[in-house]
């Protein structure tokens, strides 16, 4: 199973105490705080296997995330984790180096 149409992620990795090539589990995690949901895409380093996890909502009510949409980050959909891992304004949003 490839990786080929996901970026990789150049990020500092706390176990490893440099930076390090992160690649995409193609797996969501999702948090509930009261009322609130954080989503985020896990990456791991290649090396150690620390993860990061890079937000895709943060502190959104659950209504605002549409049924079908919900139901697959839940469901760790992996056609929705490519196309989460392809997309460039994810990494840029955020700040994070990204390559392919």
């Amino acid at each position: 199973m490839g990786y080929s149409n996901e970026y990789k992620v150049i990020h500092r990795c706390a176990r490893c105490g440099r930076k390090m090539v992160f690649a995409t589990t193609r797996r969501f995690r999702i948090n509930a705080n009261k009322n609130r949901l954080d989503v985020w895409l896990i990456y791991q380093c290649q090396k150690c296997r620390h993860t990061l996890n890079i937000p895709l909502y943060e502190r959104v009510p659950p209504q605002k995330i549409p049924a079908e949409l919900y139901e697959r980050l839940l469901a760790n959909d992996e056609a929705l984790a490519i196309q989460c891992g392809g997309d460039l304004s994810l990494f840029r949003r955020h700040h994070l180096e990204a390559e392919k």
